[in-house]
């Protein structure tokens, strides 16, 4: 199965962590195979400016991936979407969907903004705590977006880094002090990467077994989303809670209580 992603030019992350995760599915799961395809969005400075023009050439980028007739299509840029206003992941998804079928491949697009609050609901979670590499007043959009999706957000950190590539560097094993200043208090679930550009993967089991509580990503939503969006079991091992069997059978009792 081809996984396209139109990342920022500047990401380090997301053509890293998901191949991660998805390599693990595929050590449990030997019939399955992956590849990653990826085009690229000029950005470099995480500000509302730089990601609005960036935004604007996300359709270039899905006419590319057409053409390499990948399965599954991801936007890898939570901020950019969630700066464009409430609810823009939807709008989107749309238009990069529509993009494709016109260039003769009309394969399913996900956001990692929308995969962030779709994922999270449907696994029930109905409070969070976040950590943001962004600065405050993005974090503070970021935030008002989740609400804005029926999500509680009990608190935030915004860890204050403008420069994309020094969010890729950071240590992912940060993250474990990091939720030291985190509010947790009332919190379903921990976010401890409100961005796919910073490395969270390996802290993710660590901070899960340090909080006692669930704890996810946005680069282990958007896993998520794309495995949905392929038909496959959304499950992957080693990723934390919203890639676990637990997420799934939560999703199922959501799914059943809807339907009831």
């Amino acid at each position: 199965m081809r996984i396209g992603q139109i990342v920022p030019s500047s990401n380090t992350t997301m053509e890293t962590e998901i191949p991660a995760i998805l390599r693990g599915r595929e050590r449990t799961l030997p019939g399955e195979q992956f590849t990653f395809h990826s085009s690229r969005m000029r950005m470099k400075k995480v500000i509302k400016e730089e990601l609005a023009a960036m935004d604007r050439d996300s359709l270039r980028c899905a006419a590319e991936l057409a053409d390499a007739e990948v399965d599954v299509v991801g936007y890898a840029c939570l901020v950019a979407i969630m700066s464009m206003g409430l609810g823009y992941h939807r709008t989107s998804q749309d238009a990069l969907h529509a993009r494709m079928k016109e260039e003769g491949h009309a394969a399913p697009v996900v956001t990692s903004a929308g995969a962030l609050v779709d994922e999270l609901k449907l696994a029930g979670i109905r409070s969070i705590s976040i950590v943001t590499p962004y600065m405050p007043a993005l974090t503070d959009l970021v935030v008002d977006y989740i609400k804005d999706q029926g999500i509680d957000v009990i608190d935030s950190i915004a860890l204050a880094i403008p420069d994309n590539l020094e969010v890729g560097r950071r240590d992912p094993m940060a993250l474990v002090n990091d939720v030291d200043r985190l509010n947790t208090r009332g919190a379903d679930l921990v976010v401890v990467s409100a961005c796919v550009q910073m490395p969270s993967r390996e802290a993710i089991p660590v901070v899960e077994d340090k909080l006692g509580l669930p704890v996810t990503s946005a680069a282990a939503c958007t896993t998520r989303s794309m495995l949905r969006a392929l038909g496959l079991d959304p499950v992957a091992p080693d990723a934390g809670f919203i890639l676990s069997e637990a997420a799934k059978a939560a999703a199922a009792a959501s799914s059943e209580d809807i339907q009831g």
